[in-house]
């Protein structure tokens, strides 16, 4: 049996999973791996991290990754990671197969990403045939971390979040609206900076307004992007993320609403990758 290493990269880390010829399974985790954001050199440190973990002769390498819909940048990362391995075969593919391999397998369904960003497609059992464009944090990414994130803060300077609340959330973070507009404006990774806020919606969760916040961005995500799917209403759906993973009460009450069947919520695709490709 070939030794076959599994990657689901994103913005902030990467879940490496090697099988073994024996069946056995290691792992390993980097840094996160964005050929939008970083330059080849930042990118070959991080798969010089990994080769220092799992230094083995590696067969086949199935790099699923955020920034990976383009060709240009799937051809990158197989380059790079051909550097370190180089009598592997490798195949580089946008993380949205990952989450369609991983919560699907061979069975057909819609599957959805919800953490710092979204997206979602309609698979097939065996491939994407169709995908409601994601457009990032900056337009869309309804219901994710980012997004979140930004319904909170607007609420928090336009006093439209709970008194109380504002007084907890000042005192937590003491942002002034300077500070916040320079972080979003003149700071690198203005999405991943306003997706950190989720942790303090989760930290409150119990308030109204919060679950609230959380449940119109579920509304959200659903109606502009699930029930544009043919079948949204009867095939199951399925979904992939922190954001969707630690609000999935939350998620599975709005899609209910809509009558919608939540059958897999992970938190990531990697568990379920590994299964697929062993």
């Amino acid at each position: 049996m070939a030794k076959v290493l599994i990657a689901d990269s994103g913005f902030t880390k990467t879940d490496w999973r090697l099988i073994q010829s024996d069946g056995s399974i290691e792992q390993a985790r980097t840094a996160g791996i964005n050929p939008y954001y970083q330059t080849e050199e930042e990118m070959l440190t991080v798969i010089k991290d990994l080769y220092d973990q799992i230094p083995d002769k590696i067969h086949e390498i199935y790099f699923y990754g955020t920034g990976c819909s383009s060709g240009t940048n799937r051809e990158k990362i197989a380059r790079l990671l051909a550097k370190y391995y180089p009598t592997a075969k490798i195949d580089v593919n946008h993380d949205l197969l990952a989450a369609a391999r991983s919560l699907c397998g061979e069975e057909p369904g819609i599957a959805c990403i919800i953490g710092t960003g979204t997206n979602s497609c309609l698979y097939d059992g065996r491939k994407i045939i169709q995908n409601v464009p994601s457009l990032g944090w900056a337009i869309a990414d309804e219901g994710g971390g980012t997004y979140l994130g930004k319904m909170l803060v607007t609420d928090y300077y336009r006093k439209d979040m709970p008194a109380h609340l504002r007084e907890i959330f000042k005192e937590t973070f003491g942002l002034t609206k300077d500070k916040f507009l320079t972080h979003i404006y003149q700071e690198p990774m203005p999405g991943r900076f306003l997706a950190s806020f989720a942790k303090f919606i989760g930290q409150h969760i119990a308030e109204p307004y919060m679950h609230s916040l959380v449940s119109t961005g579920f509304d959200t995500f659903i109606t502009r992007n699930v029930m544009k799917y043919e079948g949204y209403d009867t095939l199951p759906v399925h979904f992939t993320g922190s954001v969707a993973y630690y609000f999935s009460n939350i998620l599975r009450e709005v899609a209910q609403d809509k009558g919608i069947l939540v059958k897999h919520v992970s938190e990531y695709p990697i568990a379920g990758l590994t299964l697929f490709h062993k």
